[in-house]
């Protein structure tokens, strides 16, 4: 398969995606270590996790023809209100459009609304092999240190999968200015009219 980049469109995702969301997702669950989830989540599992993402965070979808073939979205990177200027990111796309820009594409997007938001750092937790097998490369690390992300730790053999021992490497990028009185964060809904206007993600 093909991508063209120029035709792709960048938009919030909503429940109703889910279906066509886990169509992506599931493969990584079955054949990959690039989730540590065992089972592919129901549909209304994923619904679910949609419509909690979206209550305070981007979740962003790639469409091309009408068809999503990727997405990324942010999560809470610890409850603690100290750590609200922080994220945990994760991206997708249909394994037949790897390595084709689509993932550079969403994630300078997410980049961008996540900026809009306040939010100063993006975290990676990212499940990384000691010696590159069928189920998972080094592929994932390499695609964050190309956006700009740095390694912070590595935890060993802490993920086990089709009877193999996995490590968990975290990945950071910051986005934006670390200040002595810093602005509250703002959520996903209260900047959609300005993401709309500045990047044409709706």
């Amino acid at each position: 398969m093909t991508v063209n980049n120029e035709n792709i469109i960048i938009r919030a995702a909503v429940p109703e995606d889910a279906e066509e969301i886990l169509r992506i997702y599931a493969p990584y669950v079955i054949n990959t270590a690039i989730t540590f989830e065992y089972d592919v989540p129901s549909v209304s599992e994923f619904k679910e996790r949609i419509e909690n993402t979206l209550k305070r965070y981007p979740y962003l979808v790639a469409v091309e023809n009408g068809r999503i073939i990727g997405y990324a979205y942010a999560g809470t990177f610890h409850a603690r209100p100290a750590y609200d200027w922080a994220v945990e990111t994760s991206i997708y796309v249909d394994m037949e459009l790897m390595h084709k820009g689509l993932g550079k594409k969403l994630y300078e997007a997410m980049e961008n609304v996540l900026s809009e938001m306040g939010i100063l750092n993006m975290n990676a937790c990212i499940a990384y092999p000691e010696v590159p097998d069928d189920h998972l490369s080094g592929n994932s690390k390499e695609f964050h240190e190309h956006l700009g992300y740095r390694l912070v730790g590595e935890f060993k053999k802490c993920g086990y999968k089709f009877n193999t021992w996995y490590n968990m490497v975290w990945m950071e990028k910051h986005i934006g200015e670390h200040l002595k009185n810093q602005p509250p964060v703002k959520t996903f809904d209260e900047v959609r009219e300005a993401i709309a206007a500045k990047y044409g993600i709706f």
